[in-house]
C-alpha cells in the first residue's frame, strides 16, 4: 500500500517552487521569464540585420562592443540609484524604454529606412538601461521573499533565464527565416510590453526602501550626492569581509571561465572536431554546458538556505577546476560534452549560491550598489578574460584550459586556509 507523502515531504519537494506562492515575485517571474524569450529575438535579430547592411564582421563587432561600453560606464551609477530610488519604479522604466526603443527598430525595418546609427543608437540604449535594470532586478528579490527562500528565488529566475536561453534562439532563427527581422524585433517589442505591465501590478510598498535602513540615516545624509552615495558603496563593499570575499571570488571564477567557456570553445571545437563534426560540435557543447548550469541551478535553488553554503561553493569550484582541466586533453566530443556538463553544474551552483549570499548577507541600504559594482567589476574582469584567452589559445589550447582550472583549483584552495568561507560550511 502506497504511503502517501507527509506535508514535511511534500515541503522539501517542493522547495524551489516556494517563492511563486508570493504574487509579487510571481510577477516578476513571468515578467523576466518571458522578456527573457524576447531578448533571444534580439540577440539573433540584430547581428543578421547588421550583417545585412553591411556584410562587415567589424561593423557587427563594433555594434556590440558599443552596448558593453555603455554597460560598463553606467553600470556604479545604476547601482546607486537602485539604493536611492524604488526598483520596482526603475525596472518598469527600463522595461518601457526598451519597448519603445526595439518598437522604434521595428518600424524602420518593416519600412525598410533602417541605417547603420540606428543599430548604434538602439545598441547604446540597450546598455544604458541595462546598466540601470540589472542592479535594480537583483536587489529587489530580497524585497519580495524571505531570506531563506533566497535560493529558491534565484534558481527560479536564473534558471528561467536559462532555459530562455536554450531554446529561444532556435525559435528566434525560424521567425527570422520564414518571417521577417521585423516579425523578431515586433515580437521583442511585444515581451517588454508584458514585463512592463508585469511590473506595473507588484504592489508599491513591497519594493520601497526597506526599514532597516533607519539607523543609516546620518550616512545617508553625508552621501546625498550621487557621486557620495557610490563611494559609500565601494566602502561598504571593501568594509564588509564576506562581501569584499565574496566579490573577489566571483571575480576569479569569471576571469578563469568566460574566456576559456567562449574563445576557447570555438577554438576547441575548430581545431579538433571540425574534420568529423563541423560547425555542430560547438552547438553540441554549448548545449551540454547550458543543461549541466540548468541543473545546477535547480538543484542548487531546491537547498536550504541557511545550511552548508560554504561546502556547495567549495564543491562547485573543484567542479569547474577539475572540469577546466580534462577539457583540456578533451580529444573526443562526447568526452568533451560530458565534460562541459559537469562544468556547467559546478557554474549553476556557484552562481545561484553565491548571489542568494551576497543578497541575505548585504546591508538592504547598499544591495542595489554592491550589485552595480560586481556588474562593473564582471565587465571589466570578462574583457581581459577574453583578450587573455585569445592569445593563449593561439599558442596552446591545452593550455588555456588546464591553466585556467589550476588557477581555480589554487584559489579555492587558498581560501580554505582563512575563516570566511570555512565559517559558511
Amino acid at each position: 500500500m502506497a504511503v502517501k507523502p507527509t506535508t514535511i515531504q511534500r515541503d522539501r519537494e517542493f522547495r524551489l517552487l516556494k517563492p511563486l506562492r508570493i504574487r509579487d515575485f510571481r510577477l516578476l517571474w513571468l515578467a523576466q521569464g518571458v522578456s527573457l524569450f524576447g531578448d533571444q529575438f534580439y540577440l539573433v535579430a540584430l547581428p543578421w540585420l547588421t550583417l545585412q547592411l553591411t556584410g562587415s564582421g567589424l561593423a557587427l563587432g563594433s555594434v556590440l562592443m558599443v552596448a558593453g561600453g555603455a554597460r560598463a560606464v553606467f553600470q556604479l551609477l545604476g547601482g546607486a540609484l537602485s539604493d536611492r530610488f524604488s526598483a520596482r519604479s526603475l525596472m518598469l522604466i527600463s522595461n518601457i524604454v526598451r519597448a519603445a526603443a526595439t518598437a522604434t527598430i521595428t518600424a524602420l525595418v518593416t519600412f525598410g529606412v533602417v541605417e547603420l546609427w540606428q543599430l548604434y543608437a538602439l545598441s547604446i540604449v540597450f546598455g544604458v538601461v541595462d546598466a540601470f535594470f540589472f542592479p535594480a532586478s537583483v536587489s529587489v528579490v530580497p524585497q519580495l521573499v524571505v531570506k531563506e527562500y533566497l535560493p529558491a528565488a534565484n534558481g527560479l529566475l536564473r534558471g528561467t533565464n536559462r532555459l530562455m536561453a536554450l531554446s529561444g534562439p532556435a525559435i528566434a532563427g525560424l521567425v527570422v527565416f520564414h518571417r521577417s527581422l521585423g516579425s523578431a524585433f515586433a515580437i521583442d517589442t511585444a515581451t517588454f510590453v508584458f514585463a512592463a505591465i508585469m511590473v506595473w501590478l507588484m504592489r508599491k510598498q513591497v519594493a520601497a526602501a526597506p526599514e532597516e535602513g533607519e539607523e543609516g540615516k546620518t550616512s545617508e545624509a553625508r552621501s546625498n550626492r550621487l557621486l557620495g552615495s557610490i563611494i559609500e558603496g565601494l566602502k561598504y563593499s571593501w568594509r564588509h569581509p564576506l562581501v569584499k570575499y565574496l566579490l573577489f571570488f566571483i571575480a576569479i571564477i569569471e576571469f578563469c571561465f568566460v574566456g576559456p567557456s567562449s574563445v576557447g570553445l570555438a577554438t576547441l571545437a575548430k581545431t579538433r572536431f571540425e574534420t568529423d563534426w563541423g560547425a555542430s560540435a560547438l552547438g553540441w557543447m554549448l548545449s551540454a554546458f547550458g543543461a549541466g548550469m540548468l541543473i545546477g541551478m535547480v538543484v542548487a535553488g531546491s537547498m536550504k538556505a541557511d545550511r552548508g553554503r560554504g561546502k556547495v561553493i567549495i564543491g562547485a569550484t573543484l567542479l569547474l577546476g577539475f572540469g577546466l582541466l580534462l577539457l583540456g586533453f578533451a580529444h573526443e566530443l562526447l568526452w568533451a560534452g560530458v565534460t562541459l556538463t559537469f562544468i556547467g553544474i559546478g557554474g549553476g551552483l556557484a552562481n545561484i549560491t553565491i548571489l542568494s549570499l551576497l543578497q541575505a548577507e548585504t546591508d538592504r541600504r547598499m544591495l542595489g550598489r554592491v550589485m552595480g559594482l560586481l556588474m562593473f567589476g564582471s565587465t571589466l574582469v570578462e574583457s581581459l578574460s577574453y583578450a587573455l584567452a585569445g592569445v593563449i589559445a593561439d599558442e596552446s589550447l591545452t593550455a588555456l584550459f588546464v591553466g585556467s582550472g589550476a588557477l581555480l583549483l589554487i584559489a579555492i584552495s587558498l581560501s580554505l586556509t582563512g575563516r570566511t568561507l570555512r565559517a559558511l560550511a
